[in-house]
């Protein structure tokens, strides 16, 4: 997966249309998620979409986070949050400002109220999840 900083910079120059297919191809970079790991307890609430979001701690104390949508644009959304926490130690997923990281893009103006509407759940789950294995 791409760091943060390496999609903003291509965020950055691109127009709207770009930046949906950016996100798109986001979304499907994502490791597959296995729908037996599609359940109730890793859905995220409050989505337009349906959302899946599955944290796996490794031995050396870092979180990966498995992640899936039905949605392209979502999905490529949730690729988006998972890159400012992916594969780093559950203490500081727990403490990084994940609202404050993805700034720089915008969401809010860039997409529709219906695409974003998720996003703080996604972020709660995440930074909670990190919490209980920090």
């Amino acid at each position: 997966m791409r760091s943060l900083d390496d999609i903003r910079e291509e965020y950055e120059f691109l127009d709207g249309d770009e930046r949906y297919r950016l996100l798109i191809e986001l979304g499907r970079e994502l490791d597959d998620m296995p729908d037996a790991l599609k359940t109730d307890a890793t859905k995220v609430r409050g989505c337009s979409a349906s959302v899946w979001v599955y944290p796996a701690a490794r031995d050396d104390g870092t979180l990966h986070f498995l992640a899936d949508s039905n949605a392209g644009i979502t999905k490529g959304i949730v690729a988006l949050v998972i890159a400012a926490v992916q594969d780093k130690p559950a203490a500081a997923v727990a403490a990084t400002d994940i609202t404050e990281a993805l700034g720089p893009f915008d969401l809010k103006n860039q997409l529709s109220s219906n695409r974003t509407q998720g996003i703080p759940n996604m972020i709660a789950l995440i930074r909670e999840t990190a919490a209980r294995y920090a």
